[in-house]
């Protein structure tokens, strides 16, 4: 106004100089601020969305990622300022690890998506799984491949961990193989053995035919994208029927080349190592088509294979290079572990400065034991690697929690009984950390209406004092699987603080014992069974007087099964419906009370409260019977209990 024209002046409608504005109240969750009051910054909580996973890339700007995550650029600044990161635009371009910090202090997961750009893009070995039922001859397949012999070392002769190893063919190719177990504890590490691979044999039987862990596997490698070669092994057994294996394959929807589909099928013998050729060129030719190439320069993305916790080493990760070149002596972050690469070794043991794409590397010097199937990521610094690890730690321990309250069984509030249901509280440990992952999901599978399997804790590793004092403080179960038996100190202080410890070195036998355990522990279910009926042949009727009471109906009866008790309920049929129930009275045989009258016995019976009886009526003794739940086990070796 006041470098305004005359003509803007003579317009105006108010006196001339200064006005006051007019304060607009507006009502914004019953806190009422005047509009044109200065902003005053608070500290409201973002609303935490653990369902929700958006997608972030390297680059991104501030604007991207607050229309991602659903949040005002103001609140990500104000993230970026506590993290202590200095962002001078909103338009800045962001690295990837800072996006992801912003990201989980904002509540949301994320998904990193990697550029496969680089200067220099090189063809790779292909990532082969293989994959197959429980004792269909995968390992002993590979043995063949590899003239090794590790099938024979497995405790009970089936494969119970996930193997990654390069083998050589007579070629001169070079493939990396990972072996994968089939029983159906381990479907976690089938489906991340499919994850990581490039092309999945498919192990199945000729004398066997498809099984439900064969289903299982084709299902892994369709969500994950993978071609399949069927490897149809025992040809050379009497009772093998390659035709019907091929027919099986295809009425499960695998299109199989001799039926017009792109699916190799070769016939194969591990033991006599027939058809290794075929399946060497077969194998070979799916490679050659999908062109299989990747980034080798820059820093490397891996894939968490297993963990294992080593007593002179520490934790010990074996992973698979998908792109880039990882080095030793960088920082990197696993899943929600950091640490700073000491050592690489490969498969044969051998130390290496470095690990390629497709190759198969033990890692070591990490702070703590990463899960398996976790990402390895490089980062350029310690702090770095120290801020993600913290963020990811209370990222998974909120969500651990979470699924806690979510699957522990609730009981109303308005019943005071006594809930119908007992915890039962286990310790797992084991020597890697997939094993530990495997058997924690099947002991998950053993709950029930009755038992709720609480798992307190898990870790890689033997058995040791810390574990023997949790389960003292909550009453758990020591579950060792793979591991070596406790010292004799150790076992004496659990035996007389009555902790049971449970070790084994097989999943059938170890969920078998798992689950006998869960039936002792089980409340059970009250039911009424009937334990003797009684047919009613004549009645006697003794007259009462003051002295000695009312006249009393006397049921002659002669017991034409099972029993009949005094203290039981007595039900009375007339012409097969329920009459009356009530309480025995009195039971008599030859004039002598007893307690109970077995089959074929004559006697006399007196039901309270009741005595219009007619010949030809019959008398069901009823007791009550605690009825625990069954631990069954299918053909396919997938276990339940049945209440």
């Amino acid at each position: 106004c006041f470098h305004a024209s005359s003509q803007v002046w003579a317009r105006s409608d108010g006196p001339l100089g200064l006005q006051t504005a007019k304060r607009i109240y507006v009502k914004r969750g019953g806190n009422q601020l005047p509009a044109g009051a200065p902003y005053a910054r608070r500290n409201v909580p973002a609303k935490c969305n653990p369902d929700k996973t958006i997608e972030i890339f390297e680059g991104m700007t501030l604007v991207e990622l607050a229309k991602r995550t659903g949040r005002s650029v103001s609140s990500l600044q104000d993230i970026l300022t506590n993290v202590g990161e200095k962002v001078q635009s909103e338009f800045e371009l962001l690295s990837m690890d800072i996006a992801e910090l912003v990201t989980m202090e904002a509540g949301i997961n994320v998904k990193r998506l990697h550029s496969a750009e680089g200067a220099e893009i090189l063809p790779r070995p292909a990532v082969v799984t293989v994959m197959g039922h429980v004792d269909h001859g995968k390992t002993s397949l590979l043995d063949a491949l590899r003239q090794t012999s590790v099938a024979a070392k497995e405790a009970g002769g089936i494969t119970q961990h996930i193997g990654a190893f390069v083998v050589v063919m007579p070629s001169g190719a070079s493939i990396t193989f990972l072996d994968t177990p089939g029983h159906a504890a381990f479907s976690a590490m089938r489906a991340r053995g499919a994850a990581v691979t490039d092309i999945v044999v498919l192990v199945v039987a000729a004398d066997d035919g498809v099984m439900p862990q064969t289903l299982e596997a084709m299902s892994h490698a369709k969500a994950a994208n993978v071609p399949i070669v069927v490897a149809i092994n025992k040809c050379d057994k009497p009772g093998a029927n390659s035709e019907k294996v091929k027919m099986q394959l295809a009425s499960e929807g695998l299109l199989l080349e001799e039926m017009g589909g792109d699916v190799q099928v070769v016939e194969v013998s591990a033991t006599e190592k027939i058809g290794l050729d075929n399946l060497e060129e077969a194998l070979l030719l799916q490679a050659d088509m999908m062109d299989l190439k990747a980034r080798i320069d820059g820093p490397a993305q891996a894939y968490v294979v297993e963990a294992r916790l080593d007593k002179g080493r520490g934790p010990l990760v074996t992973t698979i290079v998908k792109a880039g070149t990882l080095v030793c002596g960088q920082h990197v972050v696993v899943g929600s572990q950091w640490g700073r690469i000491r050592a690489i070794k490969d498969m044969a043991g051998k130390l290496t400065r470095r690990a390629t794409p497709a190759m198969p590397v033990e890692i070591e010097g990490l702070r703590g034991l990463p899960m398996a199937g976790d990402d390895v990521i490089v980062v350029h610094s310690e702090e770095r690697a120290r801020m993600l690890s913290s963020g990811r730690q209370r990222k998974y321990e909120e969500n651990r929690l979470r699924n806690m309250i979510q699957d522990k069984p609730t009981t109303s509030d308005d019943s005071k009984e006594v809930p119908q249901w007992v915890e039962m509280p286990v310790i797992v440990k084991a020597d890697v950390q997939g094993t530990v992952q495997a058997v924690t999901d099947a002991l998950k599978t053993l709950n029930s209406a009755q038992v709720f399997v609480n798992v307190v804790h898990v870790g890689a590793g033997p058995i040791s004092q810390s574990d023997l004092d949790l389960a003292q403080a909550c009453g758990a179960c020591i579950v060792g699987f793979n591991v070596k038996s406790p010292p004799t100190a150790l076992s004496q202080e659990a035996a007389r603080a009555g902790i049971k410890i449970v070790l084994h070195r097989v999943i059938y036998h170890l969920l078998e014992d798992i689950g006998n355990l869960i039936i002792e522990r089980a409340p059970g279910t009250s039911e009424t069974h009937v334990a003797g009926q009684a047919e009613v042949l004549n009645i006697f009727e003794i007259k009462g007087s003051k002295s000695k009471g009312p006249d009393v109906k006397i049921a002659g009866c002669r017991v034409i099964d099972g029993s009949v008790t005094r203290s039981a309920t007595l039900r009375l049929l007339r012409s097969g419906e329920v009459v009356f129930e009530g309480l025995c009275t009195s039971l008599k045989r030859e004039k002598q009370d007893v307690d109970s009258v077995k089959k074929g016995t004559e006697c006399g019976v007196v039901i309270n409260n009741w005595c219009d009886f007619q010949i030809g009526d019959v008398i069901q003794c009823l007791e009550q019977v605690i009825r625990k739940p069954k631990f069954i086990k299918s053909e396919s070796g997938a276990v339940r209990i049945e209440c």
